[in-house]
């Protein structure tokens, strides 16, 4: 197996370039050592794509950022007080982080030092799939037996769970972001059990860094498994401060074959904890989400809101344009997979046939636009002021009840038989 290993990692795409390779090639100096670690290796052996690489050393973080300049690459000291320093070669940013151990642990604030034990580096860790090292010719280092656990895709804590877990709460979320997104089978009981005991620490976490992880698991493939694990043991409502409507939300990727948005995360937040529009701002508090983000799920709220006071079950399908133009067409589509989501949940889903083809209109008809302005009321013989304003309306309202088939010239003698 480990030879197979070997080539596998040898053979990826990301060790072979001239980038990564200049890098080994300053730090691997004086009897140093480098490794890429955890991510990159385990997105290999799994068939992920690799977004990013972290490497470790036995180099000193001043000894990295003086290779680094020396070799002609670009060192930033992101966070060298904590021993990490990105480097950047070839236009591609390396994350190089000098081996460390824990002196002393209080949650991120633990005391470490740096050191060249490459076994201490990987017990500091915090799963056993993550604490896989390869060299730069693609040989695997293995010091803790993830890889195991990797090719099963089995998450585990390193050592004691509970101990792994009080040195950063955020593990909790980690655990079950990370089962989400490579495990398979039943997840790892000591660590569930340990999560749940452990819960209350989430209490002290930040709300970027809940947002952070929050968003990321909600992309993964099986965050429907792994929220309702959440969900069951309080740690959804601990984390977000609200209830989760999980089966809306797993009726919601339910749909995923024909509507990759609802991996979305903030599609994703509006159908778990929309229940009402202060739920909804609460979340947005909470996971300290952007002004876009919030805009996108504000949006998708309403019209989720809209399909579920308006439809009735035997009713046919809403216009695709009248959703487009009041919606726009992202928050329309949101706001159908929402309530056909709430539909499923309910055990009244809509037809599918018709919704999947709303769907597909929905994200391809034209933007409707409305063809007068005041400019051409005036110039009709309208005088400006309020009154026009309430005319412009009026006759927007005629405009969408024809289904945006009145054309300028309709609407302005309109507006002149009506003034």
């Amino acid at each position: 197996m480990t030879a197979d290993v070997n080539h596998m990692l040898g053979r990826a795409d990301w060790l072979n370039t001239p980038g990564i390779q200049a890098v080994f090639s300053a730090l691997e100096l004086e009897g140093d050592q480098a490794r890429v670690v955890g991510g990159a290796v385990r997105n290999t052996l799994l068939g992920h794509p690799v977004p990013d690489i972290d490497i470790a050393t036995t180099a000193r973080p001043e000894t990295v950022m003086q290779r680094a300049l020396d070799a002609g690459l670009k060192p930033v000291g992101t966070g060298i007080d904590h021993g990490t320093v990105t480097v950047i070669s070839r236009g591609v940013p390396y994350e190089v982080t000098t081996l460390r151990q824990d002196v002393e642990t209080f949650g991120r604030q633990a005391k470490v030092v740096f050191g060249r034990d490459w076994v201490r580096d990987a017990e500091r860790r915090d799963f056993t799939l993550n604490a896989l090292y390869s060299d730069r010719r693609g040989h695997l280092f293995d010091p803790l037996g993830g890889l195991a656990d990797c090719l099963a895709r089995r998450v585990r804590f390193i050592g004691d769970p509970d101990s792994r877990i009080r040195e950063d709460y955020l593990r909790i979320l980690r655990f079950f972001r990370i089962y989400a997104a490579y495990g398979e089978g039943d997840i790892d009981a000591a660590g569930r059990d340990a999560c749940l005991r452990q819960r209350d620490g989430l209490r002290h976490l930040s709300g970027e860094r809940i947002g952070h992880e929050m968003r990321r698991l909600l992309r993964a493939p099986l965050a429907a498994a792994a929220l309702r694990m959440m969900n069951d043991s309080g740690l959804w409502e601990i984390a977000t401060g609200g209830l989760a409507r999980i089966e809306d939300y797993c009726a919601l990727r339910g749909l995923a074959p024909f509507a990759p948005d609802v991996s979305d995360p903030e599609l994703g937040l509006v159908v778990l904890g929309g229940f009402v529009r202060e739920d909804l701002e609460r979340i947005c508090d909470r996971l300290r989400l952007s002004n876009a983000e919030r805009n996108r799920m504000r949006t998708a709220w309403a019209a989720m809101k809209f399909l579920r006071q308006s439809a009735d079950p035997t009713a046919p399908p809403p216009d695709a344009r009248d959703m487009i133009y009041e919606f726009g067409r992202q928050g329309a589509v949101d706001g159908l997979l929402a309530h056909w989501a709430f539909r499923k949940a309910q055990g009244t889903p809509p037809p599918e046939d018709d919704w999947r083809e709303l769907l597909e209109r929905v994200r391809q008809a034209p933007l409707p636009a409305f063809p007068v302005k005041g400019a051409d009321l005036i110039a009709a013989g309208h005088a400006p002021g309020p009154a026009l304003g309430e005319l412009l309306q009026k006759l927007e309202t005629e405009w969408r009840a024809s289904k945006f088939t009145l054309s300028k010239v309709d609407l302005v003698l309109r507006a002149g038989s009506s003034g």
